[in-house]
């Protein structure tokens, strides 16, 4: 298929009694049953009702526009807002459920269908965004929005709802649409060829068969690694799996240079070569993102991405890269030059790999602070804290979470545990999967995913939320272990689930965590900061062997470590998110993925010890959908946010301080999309957010 090319989707529509039979009987677009107001029934779902469910949906969900469309009545918020909420639920559930088991249980068989069906999900998408007697009826409501829409959130439903009409093309000429859903259709196909190239790279892991390659490691990864051998049918033996939990304690524990760098190169060529190729699909990837661009009127795919994020501009986004890139820098390079010079007091007769760095800096660290990874780990097990992070949501907003009872909840693994959340007065909240570790047919990363939205349109909806991760289950019998970033991952990811949680909104489509991209990340990144506070650490980080609590001498040596490494972490993550950005601002210029990215990091000058965290070839954020692309700084800009929410704790005395937290409670973690996330943040902290505070916890300042 070339580049210029769209597979045909055109689907016959079912007959109107077989679609009423295919919404109601196919459990993949069915209506929920079971407690909380259903739960996703993937006890009964097979891969071959995904498509039927997402195509009858689709089919019915049109139909339901052109109801509103047609509509005779006068335009009204209710006949046209809030019908356009209440349209498509049946395709919310296909959808959600599709998501779910793409991420978490891909087979061959799913990954045919994501080929089939993304692009006719684009094309469906846009076939709601181009109804000329929708978008009508949409600026009728915008054009008397005092009197149509009284409330503040219905005005900001409005606004948001045009505004992404006129965005995504709207108002355009026919052909102009009908290109514009060419190339939508197009990336969708493309997105999904790329993640699956990722994807299937990922599977691929190293057997090692000599123990004796493993001297050095802690036991706890040896017998992960173990396990995830018998898992792959490969007793006997001790798999290298290519995930970023397995890789980094490698690169940092092994004194195996060549066991380092096989893993490093592993794990830093997904999707750069062989037949999971992607260098191929990037360049087309940014020209129909910079012919969409220029189709809608904007200057740059970057343009397009911004206008409605806190940054506004490319421009501003980069102001702050700059500014942080430039102490970065500084930073990293006093690290490096204590890294070469204990490597060579330890007799590295040859010039520092980035496969070298990470071990290292762990000798650095011991050096420096009596400390190392090594020493922490034992003290980090998943279930404690998971624990840890249940009792920070308790303390701070006042909810408790409840194991659902067995087989009360249906899974779509074994490994996933089902929470329910409950408020202080014990009302049911929402519910929490807990999905931590790595397993087969799951993609790398961790995130979190909303099955389900907090709304009140129609009557209480609770959410139905998802925290995954990809840390590797200890063998039988053990405990399963986490390193510190590991670690504070989990909180991270926490933080998102706690933002659909607490949710408490009328429409869905301003429910939870549907803001802006350098927005949604404030949440996530401020919970990190509750992982080090001594009340977690002393009742969660217990010794596997020991039960024992971190000791205090311990915990103090964290605290002083706490700045450790920000250079070179710091220089990882933005030179990713400055690679975007400049990747998006190119417009049409045909690139080479492999010489843009070297040119670019030479150009501001990356030390050649150190790569990017998520190289081109497979940057998932910014090629497996739109997603964060010309949006990676929304991790930068969220964490001036968090940094200074951080502070407002330390201000008023305590992290535990019950008004900061009702304030966070009710201007960010509930208020979804409700006003404008600048406006939020300043009715939370009473000002705006500087860069000062992110400066002085990176040890910038």
């Amino acid at each position: 298929m070339g580049p210029n090319t769209t597979p045909s989707l055109k689907q016959p529509a079912l007959p109107a009694d077989e679609l009423v039979q295919t919404l109601r009987d196919n459990p993949a677009c069915a209506s929920w049953s079971g407690p909380h107001g259903g739960v996703p029934p993937f006890d009964r779902i097979a891969v071959q009702d995904l498509g039927p469910a997402l195509r009858a949906a689709m089919q019915e969900q049109l139909a339901e526009i052109a109801l509103i469309g047609n509509n005779p009545e006068p335009v009204t918020f209710e006949n046209t807002i809030a019908a356009y909420q209440r349209s498509g639920q049946s395709l919310d559930r296909a959808s959600s459920i599709f998501s779910v088991l793409s991420a978490s249980m891909s087979t061959e068989e799913l990954r045919a269908l994501e080929e089939e069906i993304e692009p006719a999900l684009a094309q469906h998408s846009d076939r709601i965004i181009q109804d000329e007697k929708l978008f009508a009826r949409i600026e009728a409501v915008r054009a008397s929005l005092d009197a149509s829409a009284p409330t503040l959130e219905q005005r900001r439903l409005v606004t948001l709802l045009h505004s992404r009409f006129a965005r995504s093309g709207a108002r355009l000429s026919p052909p102009q649409k009908e290109e514009l859903s060419r190339i939508n259709q197009k990336l969708a196909s493309l997105y999904s060829r790329f993640s699956q190239n990722v994807l299937k790279a990922e599977s691929a892991a190293l057997f090692i068969e000599d123990r004796n390659e493993l001297v050095g490691l802690p036991a706890s990864l040896v017998d992960s690694m173990a396990r995830a051998a018998s898992d792959l049918r490969k007793a006997g033996s001790w798999a290298l799996v290519n995930t970023r939990s397995i890789v980094e304690p490698i690169l940092a524990y092994s004194p195996n240079r060549e066991l380092r760098k096989r893993a490093f190169n592993l794990f830093a060529s997904r999707g750069d070569g062989g037949e999971h190729d992607n260098n191929q699909i990037i360049p087309e990837i940014t020209q129909l993102r910079a012919q969409r661009a220029k189709l809608l009127g904007f200057a740059t795919h970057a343009h397009v991405q911004l206008e409605e994020t806190m940054a506004r501009t490319p421009e501003r986004a980069l102001s702050l890269m700059h500014e942080v890139w430039k102490s970065a820098l500084g930073r990293l390079d006093q690290e490096l030059r204590e890294v070469r010079e204990i490597a060579a007091r330890e007799g590295l007769a040859t010039a520092i790999e980035p496969w070298d760095v990470r071990f290292y800096q762990e000798k650095v660290r011991t050096d420096q602070y009596s400390v190392n990874e090594a020493e922490i780990t034992p003290y980090l097990q998943v279930a404690k804290l998971r624990d840890g992070m249940f009792f920070t949501a308790s303390k701070l907003f006042k909810l408790s979470f409840h194991r659902a009872p067995g087989g009360s909840v249906p899974t779509y693994h074994p490994d996933v545990e089902v929470w329910e959340v409950r408020n202080e007065g014990g009302a049911h909240v929402g519910l929490l999967y807990f999905d931590p570790f790595h397993h087969e047919g799951k993609r790398s990363g961790a995130w979190m995913k909303s099955y389900r939205d907090q709304q009140l349109l129609d009557g209480p909806v609770t959410p139905i939320v998802s925290n995954d991760c990809n840390f590797m289950k200890g063998s039988p019998g053990q405990p399963s272990l986490l390193t510190w970033v590991d670690a504070t991952t989990l909180f991270h990811e926490f933080g998102h689930a706690l933002h659909g949680l607490c949710s408490n909104v009328t429409y869905p489509t301003l429910s939870g965590t549907s803001v802006s991209q350098d927005f949604v990340e404030l949440p996530s990144q401020l919970l990190e900061h509750w992982l080090e506070t001594p009340e977690v650490l002393a009742q969660f980080a217990l010794h596997h062997e020991t039960g024992a609590p971190m000791p205090p001498e311990l915990v103090e040596k964290l605290r002083e470590a706490q700045n450790f490494n920000s250079g070179f972490t710091t220089v990882e993550y933005l030179s990713c998110a400055l690679l975007d950005m400049e990747l998006h601002l190119a417009g049409e210029v045909q690139i080479e993925p492999s010489s843009f990215e070297r040119e670019a990091l030479a150009r501001i000058g990356m030390p050649r010890e150190v790569i990017m965290r998520h190289r081109l070839p497979h940057f998932l954020h910014i090629f497996g959908d739109d997603g964060y692309s010309a949006g990676y700084y929304s991790y930068l800009w969220a964490d001036t946010l968090a940094a200074d929410a951080w502070e407002a704790f330390l201000e008023a005395g305590s992290p535990w301080d019950e008004g900061v937290a009702a304030r966070l409670r009710a201007h960010i973690l509930s208020a979804g999309n409700v006003q404008e996330p600048l406006d939020a943040y300043r009715a939370f902290r009473g000002r705006d957010a500087g860069s000062g505070a992110l400066m002085r916890q990176r040890g910038f300042a």
